[in-house]
């Protein structure tokens, strides 16, 4: 994915500012900052999450294999698809764990057999590191599960309908340390497999997770760069501020 340019407005009031990106498909790129400074609206600009709030305006251009991501033409509902979306809370459907898997395959028609749909679900929940958890009570509601169990019942769904691009909004901040350690091996799993964009407050788990590290600050891209660079070597003074722990 590349983004050019990308300014977002709620209202009057501008979250970003001109911000320019590439999403390399074989890397993770953790986006960080301080709270309130873009990152999680640049994310949510990368799928049209911002469709959803009224007052959002977004400037500039965002393309997904070379395809304008906010052109008339373009199908949200596939793109999200394309795109998808990991949150901060984990959030299954009130639905077994099966079903939670196998939502976004049956309405996007990628199995046509029941057989095939079971391949789909086993596949992803491995993908997930969770099948072995799960397996033998695939009909038990996926909100049964422990948090960190239902993240990556979340990553599962996401993983099921083929999706280019994973994007990640602070997927660890509500679990304990051995769930995020689970989630963090889980990430360097499946890297090879998609592009992987991960929005973290904690700059270890950038340092852990990631080849390329963004740092955001007042709603501008500060600072781009290979994630060794930036956390060893920062080219500018508030990005070595922030990680010295000067503010954040």
């Amino acid at each position: 994915m590349t983004a050019r340019n990308v300014s977002v407005f709620y209202g009057a009031k501008q979250a970003l500012d001109q911000v320019s990106i590439d999403v390399n498909q074989d890397k993770v790129t953790a986006l960080i900052g301080p709270s309130g400074c873009g990152k999680s609206t640049f994310l949510r600009t990368l799928n049209r999450m911002n469709d959803t709030i009224p007052s959002a305006r977004v400037e500039g251009e965002i393309a997904l294999d070379g395809e304008d991501i906010y052109a008339p033409a373009m199908d949200v509902v596939q793109l999200r698809a394309r795109v998808g979306m990991v949150f901060q809370k984990p959030n299954p459907f009130p639905k077994s764990i099966y079903e939670n898997v196998a939502y976004g395959p049956r309405i996007h028609g990628l199995a046509s057999s029941k057989a095939e749909m079971d391949q789909v679900v086993e596949q992803s929940l491995r993908r997930a590191g969770l099948w072995e958890e799960v397996k033998d009570r695939l009909s038990d509601t996926g909100t049964a599960l422990s948090g960190g169990q239902q993240q990556r019942l979340c990553i599962a769904r996401a993983i099921a309908v083929d999706p280019e691009v994973i994007l990640m909004d602070e997927p660890c901040s509500a679990l304990d340390p051995i769930a995020t350690a689970k989630i963090e091996e889980l990430i360097a799993e499946i890297k090879g497999r998609y592009a992987i964009v991960i929005v973290t407050h904690n700059m270890q788990q950038a340092a852990r997770v990631s080849q390329r590290t963004a740092f955001f600050h007042l709603g501008s891209l500060v600072e781009y760069g290979e994630t060794s660079d930036i956390f060893t070597n920062p080219r500018e003074v508030r990005t070595k501020d922030y990680i010295t722990g000067r503010y954040g």
